[in-house]
């Protein structure tokens, strides 16, 4: 019987798992291994690890957790929770099952992009979600918003801090004439010919036979979670701006006593640093949830 079963072992997963670990509880790590940030060949933004490789983090992180005695490491994909609190039990594909007396899901989550022929190849790599995580590497040079939704908006807004914005609108939003104003007035050229691919590092081919050349492109994405596990579960789902997230409470447990969430695929917006945070936060709830367990 482990103290907690943590279903995901990426950023979130594994900063939940230290602070449970460094109490000396018993802790099952069950990872699928798909970090969400697997297609990027660096994370930015990350304090005392910007620039560096993800899978170079995530390994030091993986290292660092098996140091300590009372943790455990299970690849594999968890496929059904049972049971109640205090006496979970997690079944995965390979047929193998694992009792807890709390669950934490810390899953991820998976974007959904759209149907733009170029876009899945280049995703992580000259495409992306995140200004933050993204933009100081484009050097101030010419950045492209597609839009993909009312959040796209957003973007386009906020990205003239790090270049010169185009909002390709592609015909998926109308904008209104307040915002058309705000767009100009920030400096962002509004392109409305529909995207026909993206070419290169990041060019654009309009329908009407332009290319428009890009130091990156930006486009903001849908997320589902990366498991179906817990709306299996029971565990109320909630829709966000973007995307559909486990529902928690401020201790991050989720509808179902005993089960926990944590990182992207329970809080938003998205990035490492706010993982690990929330990944901390939610390690800590647990462990006060196993020591005082009728609060």
């Amino acid at each position: 019987m482990q103290d907690v079963i943590i279903i995901g072992g990426s950023y979130a997963g594994m900063a939940a798992a230290l602070q449970l670990a460094r109490a000396r509880r018993r802790v099952l790590v069950i990872d699928a291994g798909q970090r969400r940030n697997r297609f990027a060949g660096h994370s930015h933004g990350f304090l005392g690890q910007d620039g560096v490789e993800p899978a170079r983090i995530w390994a030091e992180a993986r290292s660092q957790l098996e140091a300590y005695p009372t943790l455990r490491w299970v690849e594999g994909n968890a496929s059904v929770i049972s049971g109640h609190k205090d006496d979970f039990r997690v079944s995965t594909d390979s047929g193998a099952d694992h009792t807890g007396r709390r669950v934490l899901l810390a899953t991820g989550v998976v974007d959904q992009l759209a149907d733009i022929p170029g876009l899945t190849e280049r995703w992580g790599k000259s495409v992306f979600h995140c200004p933050y995580c993204h933009g100081y590497e484009l050097d101030q040079g010419r950045i492209g918003v597609i839009a993909s939704g009312p959040m796209s908006l957003h973007q386009a807004q906020m990205l003239p801090e790090w270049g010169t914005v185009t909002f390709l609108t592609n015909a998926a939003l109308s904008l209104e004439s307040e915002q058309r104003t705000d767009l100009i007035r920030r400096g962002v050229t509004i392109e409305e010919e529909p995207v026909a691919r993206i070419t290169g590092r990041a060019e654009v081919e309009l329908r009407d036979g332009r290319t428009l050349p890009f130091a990156g492109l930006f486009i903001a994405t849908r997320t589902t979670p990366a498991s179906p596990v817990a709306g299996a579960a029971g565990c109320t789902l909630t829709e966000t701006p973007m995307g559909t997230q486990i529902m928690t409470s401020e201790s991050k447990e989720t509808s179902v006593p005993g089960i926990f969430a944590c990182g992207d695929v329970a809080r938003a917006p998205h990035s490492v640093s706010l993982a690990v945070g929330d990944g901390a936060w939610a390690g800590a709830q647990l462990h006060r949830s196993l020591v005082w367990p009728e609060s």
